[in-house]
């Protein structure tokens, strides 16, 4: 494991160069594939990526604010209360400076969150796992099936960079700037219940750990780790006495980012952490319950109107069943079932391989939410996107490999990903 306490603080930007080079040449390449595909097709790819499905309503609330609905023949609302906001202001704040419009403004911000993205997911493996984990795991993000989202007027590369930069604060100890991305987060996308989950658990566990020191030793020092926790997610039993203490291999989590000199770190950030990372959320949502009449849980209402819930699966499962009627679709229920199974297998991985903790409490309630919902079932890739450290084994097996193999597995992974990404933006797209 990697030790973080000893691990000078790199000057990122220049750092993440490479990730970041990397992350751009793939997406270009998507967006190159999918101009061409849709010309040969007589479609507009500026259209499907910045005015079609999602970012149409995106671009709706951002124009004419919220109130918007569609009344379906079923019976079916479909509220815009149901897009969390803070798209829809970036749209009107770069439409307002620019001459954008706003559905070119929500691109320009897809675009730019996605850089920030990749920058951030960089920041956080090469923190835990080096340089080379951190270029492979943003290029494994670049060139998922689906990754032609993060060059759309969307909300997943926004949401993605605001958790990973919380997680790189939570990381490093720096927890109200924790709270701060994730109370951003959660106004961004409901998923944003996972960002503040990993600051909750990190800012309590990494307190309880050290109130449980000998209260007669004074805490760590300024730019020393606080003992919190291993990077496995559990306790480190009490420290030998100094002449016998040998390097630890499994450090905390957190650096210890407090200005003073040997007082430790005080309660206060961590508890102003606590309290700013649920606001976004909870001040939207509380909002909407407001704004429909029916309460703190009129936003489910919203929800519900768009078939969009929480039922462990049910619905899902079903869907998956009924692929096994018949011999064609049945292929596309294994197909189902084997992609549900790996990504499960990556989250126990991780569990193994000790990610820090807030990485795997991140990642467990995204993949949660994403697979245990009823909402549109060809939504799930896209929902799991932000879920970045499920792609931390592949991309430490990726850094251990030669770079001719990795070059060669990454290269060819982009080219079927950018082929992918234009067929289907060009067929059913992204709901």
């Amino acid at each position: 494991m990697t030790d973080l306490a000893t691990r000078p603080a790199p000057p990122l930007l220049r750092r993440a160069a490479p990730a970041l080079l990397g992350y751009a040449a793939v997406r270009a390449l998507g967006v190159v594939v999918l101009t061409l595909w849709s010309a040969a097709r007589d479609k507009s790819a500026l259209t499907l990526l910045s005015a079609r499905w999602d970012a149409l309503w995106y671009t709706r609330v951002a124009e004419l604010g919220y109130g918007y609905e569609v009344r379906l023949p079923n019976g079916d609302v479909h509220s815009n209360l149901a897009f969390f906001p803070l798209l829809p202001w970036l749209e009107r704040a770069v439409s307002a400076v620019t001459p954008l419009s706003y559905a070119h403004a929500g691109l320009a911000v897809g675009t730019l969150a996605s850089l920030g993205a990749a920058w951030g997911i960089f920041a956080v493996v090469d923190l835990v796992y080096g340089r080379r984990a951190g270029v492979c795991a943003v290029l494994l993000w670049a060139v998922l099936p689906v990754g032609i989202v993060q060059s759309m007027a969307y909300t997943e590369a926004l949401f993605t960079a605001l958790a990973a930069w919380s997680l790189y604060a939570v990381l490093t100890g720096r927890w109200v700037t924790a709270g701060a991305l994730a109370a951003l987060a959660g106004l961004t996308r409901p998923v944003g219940l996972a960002v503040v989950a990993a600051v909750w658990t990190a800012a309590i566990t990494s307190y309880v750990r050290q109130r449980r020191h000998d209260p007669t030793t004074p805490p760590s020092p300024a730019g020393t780790p606080e003992r919190a926790l291993s990077l496995s997610g559990t306790p480190d039993p009490a420290p030998p006495p100094a002449s016998a203490r040998t390097p630890d291999p499994a450090p905390s989590f957190v650096r210890n980012r407090s200005p003073e000199a040997s007082g430790g770190t005080p309660w206060w950030p961590r508890a102003l952490g606590i309290l700013l990372a649920p606001l976004g959320a909870a001040g939207y949502v509380l909002w909407v319950g407001e704004r429909t009449g029916k309460g703190p849980l009129g936003y489910l209402d919203v929800q519900a109107g768009w078939r969009n819930g929480f039922d462990g699966g049910y619905a899902f499962a079903r869907f998956i069943a009924d692929k096994f009627t018949s011999f064609p679709s049945a292929l596309a229920g294994v197909g189902l079932i084997a992609g549900v199974a790996a990504v499960v297998w990556l989250y126990v991985i991780c569990v193994r391989q000790g990610q820090p903790l807030p990485l795997l409490v991140y990642a467990g309630v995204v993949t949660a939410l994403a697979l245990c919902a009823s909402s549109y079932f060809g939504s799930k890739p896209r929902l799991l996107m932000p879920a970045f450290p499920l792609l931390l084994p592949l991309a430490l097996a990726l850094a251990r490999a030669r770079t001719p193999r990795s070059a060669a597995v990454l290269g060819g992974v982009a080219a079927v990903s950018a082929a992918y990404g234009a067929f289907w933006l060009n067929g059913s797209g992204p709901p």
